[in-house]
């Protein structure tokens, strides 16, 4: 972790989510906002929202947002670090063209954002700055001041993010009967998506099979391998698998799927399967159905015994890692050397989006890099 502990530049630090329903007349509404422009029925969206409405029509996220938000206030008033911090989201309330405008209002002129996603991708990175460019236009439209907003690095492998990730692969391995425990794969699952984007994903030089958000995900997944190793003295047969598909069935997206890949171990006979879902920061819709409902249901069929290990959500070493990203990210910017934590073999994420970095098909301005109209 970091020494530093002045944040200037920065101001104020802005938890930039993807939002979520919460209660059953806001699934319709919420979908139609992450689909905008697709053009998809309402009736269609009424079809995907069942995942919603199997849980009452509310997506943990927005709870899980507000826990991770009280964590980094104490964090920070814990470690004498006196900076407001916001939280706006992409898709629901609190909206994020409301919270900027409510943060430029109070004064804010240069603002960190964190988001809520760790791995680099389109949908995970670059669409996130694309919604700040089109809030800070509105704002520039309504005659307010337009603060600089700053991403803090994609942070899958500070050390924050992946210990808390390694003690639930090891305490569900450690809920297993013992006789199956030192069989037992591990299933790491992310969101799987286009297999375009994948190659696409990260700076121009990452570009290629899978691009970074491939490479990201498997120098995690080896990590945690090794965590255990350590930890128990098995090393335990993985794969990088990935769940929660959507999308047009004849554009090919990143495979194997997690029931899948559970038919398979079942049917090599492997005793149990521990799924760690390390593309996600907390257990959000689809750790909560395609995982925990639609994933185990499979497992439970094939007679599989299966633990679903805990994402980081709010837990105290994860808000430790915001605040070192913050102080890390301040003193670059105000030209002291700094020391960027990372563990693993690609070592830190840059600051700075470059440009042909995670490319949008349809190109649009995005806050927050090399290209960003605001500078």
């Amino acid at each position: 972790m970091s020494d530093l502990r002045d944040p200037a530049p920065y101001d104020a630090l802005l938890l930039l989510s993807f939002g979520g329903p919460e209660g059953p007349d806001d699934v319709v509404p919420f979908l139609a906002n992450v689909t905008r422009g697709r053009g998809i029925p309402e009736e269609r969206l009424k079809e995907v929202g069942q995942h919603y409405f199997l849980f009452g029509g509310v997506s943990p996220i927005n709870a899980q947002n507000r826990a991770l938000l009280d964590a980094l206030r104490r964090d920070f008033a814990e470690h004498g670090l006196d900076l407001p911090v916001y939280w706006g989201n992409r898709n629901w309330a609190p909206y994020l063209t409301d919270v900027l405008r409510e943060m430029a209002t109070a004064g804010h002129r240069r603002i960190a954002v964190l988001a809520t996603s760790a791995y680099a991708s389109y949908s995970g990175c670059r669409q996130y700055r694309e919604n700040l460019a089109e809030s800070l236009a509105v704002l520039a439209a309504e005659g307010l001041p337009v603060p600089r907003v700053d991403k803090l690095r994609h942070y899958f492998n500070h050390p924050g993010f992946v210990t808390p990730m390694a003690d639930g692969v090891l305490a569900s391995l450690a809920d297993l009967p013992e006789d199956l425990r030192a069989g037992a794969h591990i299933a790491f699952t992310t969101h799987s998506i286009p297999a375009s984007a994948a190659d696409a994903s990260g700076p121009v030089d990452s570009h290629g099979e899978g691009g970074a958000y491939v490479a990201e995900h498997l120098d995690v997944a080896r990590l945690i391998v090794e965590a255990v190793r350590e930890a128990t003295g098995v090393e335990h047969p993985w794969q990088l698998v990935y769940q929660s598909r959507s999308g047009a069935p004849h554009i090919p997206w990143l495979e194997p799927d997690i029931c899948d890949h559970l038919e398979t171990l079942g049917a090599e006979g492997v005793p149990a399967v521990v799924m760690a879902p390390i593309g996600f920061v907390s257990d959000h819709m689809e750790v909560l159905y395609d995982l925990d409902t639609e994933a185990t249901a499979k497992a439970a069929e094939l007679g599989l015994p299966v633990r679903r290990s805990a994402t980081v959500g709010d837990d105290p070493r994860f808000a430790a890692a915001v605040r070192d990203l913050l102080l890390e990210r301040a003193g670059a910017e105000r030209g002291l050397p700094v020391r960027p934590c990372a563990l693993g073999s690609l070592g830190p994420s840059h600051d700075l989006c470059p440009v042909g970095c995670c490319p949008a098909r349809a190109p649009k301005p995005a806050a927050a890099g090399a290209d960003s109209p605001y500078a």
